[in-house]
């Protein structure tokens, strides 16, 4: 965990969330990768990024899985953040799904949305923590 403004630790954060986007982009074929690997590392490349930014803060991030959580910390900092707020849907796929299997009712994700949205958050927050390296 990262205690004042620790843009180390940031970019390391960022780097693991740039390696989650990376297999997400080569799991495309849903024939290939399951909802619920797919899900997780959405969630996983979300939940690194929003860290990532929470520590250039200089916040003290929780052991938190929860996106929920991580956002309205984000808040706290006046950050706005309504637009990654639905990755609040890949928020059970952390941890309850991790070792279950959906249902057969679920709808399946769009792969192309989600990916877009995850990376449009790691590019803001890479861009804040690159910003936070220069001043």
């Amino acid at each position: 965990m990262c205690s004042m403004k620790d843009l180390k630790l940031a970019r390391a954060l960022l780097q693991a969330a740039y390696r989650d986007l990376k297999a997400l982009n080569a799991m495309l074929d849903s024939s290939v990768f399951a909802e619920e690997i797919f899900g997780f590392h959405v969630q996983q490349a979300a939940e690194k990024s929003i860290k990532a930014w929470l520590c250039a803060l200089g916040d003290v991030f929780p052991y938190t899985h929860d996106l929920n959580i991580l956002l309205t910390r984000l808040e706290g900092f006046e950050c706005d953040v309504g637009a990654f707020r639905e990755l609040l849907l890949f928020n059970p796929f952390a941890v309850e799904l991790r070792y279950e299997v959906l249902t057969g009712d679920t709808e399946p994700i769009n792969r192309t949305e989600a990916i877009a949205l995850v990376k449009a958050l790691y590019q803001q927050v890479n861009e804040f923590v690159t910003n936070q390296i220069g001043a």
